[in-house]
């Protein structure tokens, strides 16, 4: 999750995302079941009042129609809040229950899983299989019963830590910014006591968003394959979201999948210069709104709107994510990669993934590419699906 700051979505654009899909690719991407391992809909539907059961083109990532429309069989919803949002775990059942009632309003396209079982038979009936996943170990107050609560809610997979550390376990974030002044490196026994604990429920362990030190505590103390739900390769953008070569090959051994997260300032390098020129020029303009707002967010929200088409060309071309999930792939093989999108948590995409109804382009570019059918249906949700029937009791 990173806070969203919504990008200018064109119509043109949106209608004609699947018209000049090749007729492979529409083929295979229709009949894979698509798995989509991260989305923050949810905190947009709770904080701002929007309604994904409306047509939300230009406001958002994420609506059902342009989940059918993009060939999403199942969405991992992430269940978030900001670490230092008081009551953090009525915050997330706020979200869950958000869920639910669109569901329940629904059910004719839509219908919660929580097994194995039940992704093939939503699938099977042609609805959105939705799942959650919580981002963030905070969320559960640091008590263990609270886990189990919001795995009997649906909850199928937690990130350990967002941005923010736990008492129990060191973020990517706070390790970056904070090297001098960490007490406390990795997971503590309670923090190793609760991966353990996911095992045994069968929830999986997301490794995005945590430091280095509780990424290798959280796969020796792993008895199941683990997921990065939304994160890219080191190598080529070295930010501290996403994994080394070394990080990516442990998780390969453990048996689990790294999920391609779409923010483009995680899968370009030189993305971050970019915006930071972006924001310069318009500095004058955005210390006047920061003086009339509250949010700091508003002001970049409305430059974004107002200079759209600078923001376009701020973005970078589709094929850099493409690099990341070849890298990983001739790292350590196709079956440990998988999609994260991180929709409606990120600021900014590559070109041409406006949101979720253009994930048959991520299809189109993987033919073009010289992937077989078989491999495609493993990036697009097959790896994901594995690893959780590997965690399933």
């Amino acid at each position: 999750m990173t806070r969203l700051i919504l990008l200018p979505i064109f119509l043109f654009l949106f209608a004609n995302s699947n018209a000049q899909l090749s007729a492979k690719a529409k083929k295979i991407h229709f009949g894979a079941t698509l798995v989509d391992a991260h989305n923050d809909i949810l905190s947009t539907i709770v904080s701002d009042s929007v309604n994904i059961e409306n047509n939300l083109l230009g406001k958002t990532h994420s609506d059902l129609f342009r989940f059918a429309k993009g060939g999403v069989d199942v969405q991992i919803f992430s269940v978030w809040c900001d670490g230092k949002m008081q009551n953090p775990f009525a915050w997330a059942n706020r979200e869950i229950d958000s869920l639910y009632a669109v569901a329940n309003r629904n059910p004719e396209k839509m219908q919660i899983a929580f097994s194995q079982s039940d992704v093939k038979k939503i699938v099977k009936q042609n609805k959105l299989a939705a799942m959650m996943g919580v981002e963030g170990g905070h969320m559960i107050e640091d008590d263990i019963n609270k886990l189990d609560s919001l795995y009997k809610r649906g909850v199928r997979y937690m990130t350990l830590t967002w941005n923010n550390s736990t008492s129990w376990a060191s973020s990517a974030m706070y390790e970056s910014n904070n090297r001098d002044s960490i007490k406390q490196k990795g997971l503590t026994s309670f923090g190793k006591q609760v991966v353990n604990r996911m095992n045994e429920l069968g929830m999986m362990v997301d490794l995005s968003h945590v430091g280095v030190q509780t990424f290798w505590d959280a796969i020796e103390t792993t008895k199941k394959p683990v997921i990065v739900s939304h994160s890219c390769a080191h190598a080529l953008c070295p930010v501290f979201r996403n994994l080394t070569d070394e990080q990516i090959v442990a998780v390969a051994k453990n048996n689990g999948v790294v999920c391609l997260n779409f923010y483009s300032g995680f899968v370009d390098s030189n993305f971050n210069k970019r915006n930071a020129a972006f924001n310069e020029k318009h500095k004058t303009e955005r210390d006047s709104l920061l003086k009339t707002v509250t949010d700091p967010y508003f002001a970049s929200d409305y430059l974004f709107k107002k200079y759209a088409t600078e923001v376009q060309a701020l973005r970078p071309p589709l094929s850099v994510l493409f690099d990341h999930l070849e890298h990983i792939v001739k790292l350590v093989g196709i079956d440990h990669v998988g999609l994260g999108s991180d929709f409606d948590g990120i600021s900014s995409a590559p070109q041409q993934l406006d949101g979720v109804q253009d994930f048959p382009i991520i299809t189109e570019e993987l033919v073009k590419r010289g992937f077989s059918k078989k491999e495609i249906k493993k990036i697009l949700g097959g790896n994901i699906l594995r690893v959780f029937a590997a965690n399933s009791n």
